[in-house]
């Protein structure tokens, strides 16, 4: 979820993949496996990111499924995953949208 997480933030800015590589100082193709959830980024990449897009840490982290790993699921825990999953609903229409404006213009 967090790699998809990353990846909806880079196109929400309108940024290739190529561009935010540059920015955050690594390969295209590492970002490419991390937004395809292949690797996991690092906590320095995170704090990247976070620097980048003026974002707190914490609300990245906020997409990582691996936190709660080996915790028994809480409400609370179940509450988080179903709000992640609606903000990364909601930044995949913003996506969508973007996209059709594009090939209109």
């Amino acid at each position: 979820m967090i790699g998809e997480a990353l990846r909806l933030i880079r196109v929400y800015h309108d940024l290739k993949q190529s561009d935010l590589a540059d920015r955050l100082g690594i390969s295209q193709s590492h970002l490419s496996e991390i937004e395809r959830s292949k690797k996991a980024p690092s906590n320095e990449l995170i704090e990247r990111y976070s620097k980048e897009f003026r974002l707190p840490v914490s609300s990245i982290w906020f997409f990582d499924e691996h936190l709660t790993e080996g915790v028994k699921p809480s409400t609370l825990d179940r509450a988080r995953g179903i709000i992640a999953d609606k903000v990364l609903d909601f930044l995949r229409i913003v996506e969508g949208k973007r996209k059709a404006n594009d090939i209109e213009a």
